[in-house]
């Protein structure tokens, strides 16, 4: 019984790695992982930070909350594209593993397919956002603010940002599509 506990809590030791039809680009996604996982800790930070300005010194910041609302976003949005690629997204398991290694070889290509349309249409979607986002109606580039005091251009650089990220999980989805069609049934 103690075998069974230790072997399953050292798995949750283990650093996720992509999945092998993930491909090169799973790996270069979970190398990057680091960089947004940091961005938390770095928002834990600067909240921190904020109370200690706040309640000890008396000075509170204007760009703390912001900031820090911007970091967790990005983390969000760029966790979607990470669980991909480890193969850690949230799967209903009730048939698929009942199925035959053939079966689960279809089922994989025609999930993978499905997300690859939806992470297309998401994509687009992103785009009509960005397009207002970015430009002036007179087509001048200039980013969306956050119109408070301090007025970072994070709601457009977020909108920007969701749009590269769902053209890349479209790219991992169609990596998957393809690697599961060579993939030989067991």
């Amino acid at each position: 019984m103690t075998d069974a506990i230790d072997e399953t809590l050292s798995s949750h030791n283990k650093t996720p790695e992509p999945v092998p039809e993930a491909g090169m680009f799973g790996h270069a996604v979970n190398a990057v992982g680091i960089v947004f996982a940091i961005g938390i800790l770095a928002s834990a930070g600067l909240l921190f930070y904020e109370v200690v300005m706040r309640y000890v010194f008396n000075a509170p910041t204007r760009w703390v909350h912001e900031t820090v609302v911007f970091l967790s976003a990005i983390a969000f949005v760029f966790g979607g594209l990470y669980a991909a690629a480890i193969d850690k997204h949230i799967r209903v398991v009730l048939f698929y593993d009942r199925l035959s290694a053939g079966m689960k070889r279809l089922f994989d290509v025609a999930i993978s397919l499905a997300c690859l349309v939806a992470s297309l249409f998401f994509a687009w979607a992103a785009w009509l956002s960005v397009e207002r986002a970015a430009w002036t109606p007179q087509g001048e580039f200039r980013l969306e603010t956050s119109g408070s005091a301090w007025n970072p251009p994070y709601p457009g650089l977020l909108k920007v940002f969701l749009f590269v990220i769902m053209i890349l999980l479209a790219l991992q989805f169609a990596i998957f599509t393809v690697n599961y069609l060579r993939k030989k049934a067991k």
